[in-house]
């Protein structure tokens, strides 16, 4: 497949990775030459620099046989007319779009998207997506990363091992043993900095942070088993009141229950947005980290507070804040990764990486069936894959203790017929299987090559 990446940005270099890693044929395009030479340099792609949306930039591209453009760059309307232009122009037949402009994403305007319009087939918001992955910290609060999978019907929970951890230094096989009806399996452990798959002997010990891959409905009961309690989170303090800030307050307006959000925004005129735009949601308009503001908003008495303005170091002070005065759960918004160490020292719960949220939504609408989801974990140290099996992959009618997996690799699910179901040795993968594989970067190739399929079927 032949795709044109507009914007080498963070989210375009991410997708440019995971794109030509899949031997895919990549160009990048970015009117800023030391992004281009960073992309070419690091990656199997071609580079060219030059405005996105100009049709002659497109050309040296080569648009005029591609089969996908990817508009990432950091304007609304450079992104909207590169589709329009690799429409019109080129005859691309697929075009996906990032925007961030509230007023392009009303749904009264969705019109707007058609093909006889400004024809854009995929739009991604950035700050929906955060709201979402915001939505999902919420539902599991115990938990410092968490993603879906499978349709809703697993998830991934990134939980950290405390003293009072009832399994710890406990042999990984051991907990099927004591568990034997819980569909949850360790996946991935961060012990000293370091991220690795582990064997069954390995044991849990205290500091460590562990990765799990559990289906939906024991999700509550496999927070326990790690020693964690699940509280709902009916009073939130939101630090922040843009775009993203506005999103998660409508979502959480929107939750069923009677949850009760108080937003602290800097920006008068932001605030006043806020305050006409929401129904439910008390603004104050004042400094986040104004101890007093927050006590006015009530974070002594929180179940939970976001902090999801535009600066990260903003966020993580206003997070350490809200620990500080008692508050039981601070989820920090964090666009740098090399700041992700700092998280556990500061006390710090949870964080949600925007950039990361917005390429794995990119991600699950350009895959052509085997590979419906990737989520990168840490400073993609890993990736968790979800893919549907298909008939020319080698895994395609074998059991699982038989599959040449790499050491890094562990199956966390394995959806048959719709069915998520814990992965067992004996376990026989099929065609049309959806499988869950948590990979270590070093060993994402190889997890491709499991996952291949033959030419025809594209």
């Amino acid at each position: 497949m032949k795709v044109i990446i507009c914007g080498a940005g963070q989210v375009g270099w991410q997708i440019a990775r995971h794109l030509s890693g899949e031997h895919n044929d990549v160009t990048v395009v970015d009117n800023n030459p030391d992004l281009v030479r960073r992309a070419t340099d690091t990656l199997d792609v071609q580079g060219i620099a030059g405005f996105a949306s100009y049709p002659d930039v497109l050309t040296r591209a080569g648009a005029r046989d591609a089969d996908m453009i990817i508009a990432a760059t950091h304007s609304d309307e450079v992104n909207m007319v590169t589709c329009q232009v690799a429409h019109s122009v080129f005859s691309i037949q697929r075009k996906i779009a990032r925007l961030r402009s509230k007023s392009y994403l009303e749904a009264i305007y969705s019109d707007l998207y058609r093909r006889d319009h400004l024809p854009i087939d995929v739009v991604i918001s950035p700050e929906r997506e955060v709201a979402a992955a915001a939505m999902q910290r919420l539902s599991a609060p115990a938990a410092f990363d968490t993603e879906m999978f499978m349709e809703g019907g697993a998830q991934l929970l990134g939980v950290q091992i405390d003293e009072d951890c009832p399994v710890v230094n406990t042999p990984l096989r051991q907990l099927t043993d004591l568990f034997s009806t819980l569909r949850a399996i360790v996946v991935g452990i961060r012990r000293d900095g370091s991220l690795f798959a582990p064997e069954p002997g390995d044991q849990l010990f205290v500091g460590d942070s562990a990765y799990v891959f559990a289906h939906v409905d024991d999700v509550s009961r496999t927070i326990e088993v790690f020693g964690k309690q699940q509280k709902r989170q009916d009073r939130v303090v939101i630090v922040g009141g843009g775009n993203v800030g506005l999103e998660v307050a409508k979502a959480l307006e929107s939750r069923t229950g009677r949850t009760r959000a108080k937003m602290i925004e800097r920006n008068r005129k932001c605030a006043e947005r806020a305050a006409e735009t929401l129904e439910r949601t008390i603004v104050l308009n004042g400094d986040g980290l104004d101890r007093s503001l927050m006590i006015e908003a009530g974070i002594d008495r929180a179940d939970a507070m976001l902090a999801v303005t535009d600066d990260d170091k903003v966020n993580m002070l206003a997070a350490v804040r809200a620990k500080a005065e008692g508050c039981p759960l601070a989820i920090a918004l964090i666009n740098d990764p090399t700041l992700v160490p700092l998280m556990a020292p500061l006390g710090i719960d949870a964080y949600i990486n925007p950039r990361a949220t917005t390429v794995s939504s990119i991600l699950r609408h350009i895959r052509y069936g085997r590979v419906r989801q990737v989520y990168s974990i840490g400073d993609a140290e890993a990736e968790v894959i979800e893919a549907e099996v298909m008939s020319t992959s080698p895994m395609a009618g074998q059991m699982i203790r038989d599959i040449d997996f790499p050491e890094g690799v562990l199956v966390g699910a394995v959806s048959k017929n719709g069915v998520v179901m814990r992965p067992t040795g004996g376990m026989r993968i099929e065609e049309g299987d959806v499988i869950a594989l948590f990979a270590m970067a070093a060993d994402v190739p190889e997890v491709e090559r499991l996952m291949q399929v033959s030419i025809d079927f594209f």
